[in-house]
């Protein structure tokens, strides 16, 4: 019975099969999980709510989710969409670079923007899509599945190096702490703005390695796309 514990697991490689909805099925995984652990339905509800007030970075996560839920019913995939398509100079890799370039930007003054679910993917993977489609005149269903998935991964991507690499940048910034702490455990004396300055270098480095590889998606995708464009 110990293993049935672990269905959980099990919900949640289904549902990402499935392409269903993340955060849909993280809570289902945790609620069918809870339930056949043999905890009532209300004692779930209970763990929950006391995870909304005790950790505050959970509590913010699930205020999150019906504004996000809301903003994607009414239409914010689409309106992003139209508004990317209105920069005709834009391109997936220069918007990708882009969002990294705020990203840090955002780690430097310790600003969360929001990360995968409540900004990348309801937000940033259609402006994406949207770029390539006015670039070369497609329709949604013109751009080829493998490139739709491609381009979720490397929108995901950008949040990823923007976060790791740009949230040393603040000298208050949690990571940046707990290596001063340690090393001053080891006698190594070091403050935090030595290490969010050692850290700029790094983050500069790695928007420019980005940004060649973004201009590598885009020369990519134009030379798949460029034939469809002069077909149109």
């Amino acid at each position: 019975m110990e293993w049935l514990k672990l269905i959980g697991i099990l919900v949640i490689i289904i549902g990402f099969l499935l392409k269903f909805d993340t955060i849909a099925v993280i809570l289902a995984a945790a609620i069918v999980t809870g339930l056949v652990s043999g905890m009532h339905f209300f004692e779930i509800l209970d763990v929950l709510g006391k995870a909304f007030i005790d950790n505050r970075l959970v509590s913010l996560f699930l205020l999150t989710l019906p504004m996000v839920g809301l903003i994607e019913r009414f239409g914010l995939k689409k309106q992003s969409t139209v508004l990317i398509g209105k920069i005709k100079s834009m391109t997936s890799g220069r918007l990708l670079s882009l969002y990294l370039l705020i990203r840090e930007l955002a780690g430097l003054a310790s600003i969360r923007i929001g990360g995968h679910p409540q900004f990348v993917r309801p937000l940033i993977n259609p402006m994406v899509q949207g770029a390539l489609a006015t670039k070369y005149r497609l329709k949604p269903e013109q751009i080829d599945e493998k490139d739709v998935e491609k381009i979720k991964a490397e929108a995901s991507a950008m949040e990823n190096y923007g976060n790791f690499f740009g949230q040393n940048l603040f000298v208050g910034a949690a990571g940046v702490l707990l290596m001063v702490g340690t090393f001053n455990s080891l006698d190594i004396k070091v403050n935090a703005v030595n290490l969010a300055i050692a850290s700029v270098p790094i983050a500069i480095i790695t928007l420019i390695i980005v940004a060649i590889k973004n201009i590598m998606l885009d020369r990519y995708l134009a030379r798949k796309y460029q034939h469809k464009e002069d077909q149109s």
